[in-house]
């Protein structure tokens, strides 16, 4: 799930090497006699990029353990609704799956739309389907702009609206 964050891995890696130059710097300085202010400034750089990498470190360390347990909580909210389901029901959502599935297909859905699209009537939000994916928010909008615009609908609820309006 690293990839997720490579700016924000990047800029931890950029503040690695700033830290490591300046305390390199500093104990040179220290050697050379530099004056206090200039050795003082060195000192604060340092320590103000590992205030940086730690905050930084910290929050996708937090990203990454809030992810995990989205993706636990959605694994047994299906467990759940699986164990509480008729066998009449299952077939019906079962069926339905196949009739989104085979509807998705004539709409020109790519594969990763297809599986969007799903998740999307399932009524994930776009949060919770970038985590199920390991994607980003910004893609799952993007691939669901494009299914919208590939089905000539106009959003979520539209999309759901296309499965149920005639069952009901």
């Amino acid at each position: 799930m690293f990839h997720l964050y490579k700016k924000e891995l990047f800029v931890i890696l950029m503040l690695i090497m700033v830290v490591l130059g300046s305390a390199a710097d500093l104990l040179h300085d220290i050697s050379e006699g530099a004056d206090t202010a200039h050795l003082a400034i060195e000192l604060v750089l340092i320590l103000v990029s590992f205030t940086l990498i730690t905050v930084l470190g910290v929050g996708v360390w937090r990203e990454q353990r809030d992810n995990s347990r989205l993706k636990q909580e959605l694994a047994a909210r299906k467990s759940e609704a699986a164990a509480q389901s008729s066998p009449e029901f299952l077939e019906a959502r079962h069926r339905l799956g196949e009739l989104a599935d085979n509807q998705f297909h004539a709409w020109g859905f790519t594969d990763t739309e297809r599986e969007v699209g799903l998740l999307l009537l399932k009524g994930l939000s776009f949060k919770e389907i970038a985590v199920v994916r390991d994607t980003m928010e910004k893609t799952v909008r993007q691939q669901a702009s494009a299914l919208y615009r590939k089905s000539g609908l106009g959003g979520r609820h539209e999309l759901a609206a296309w499965f149920i309006e005639d069952f009901l």
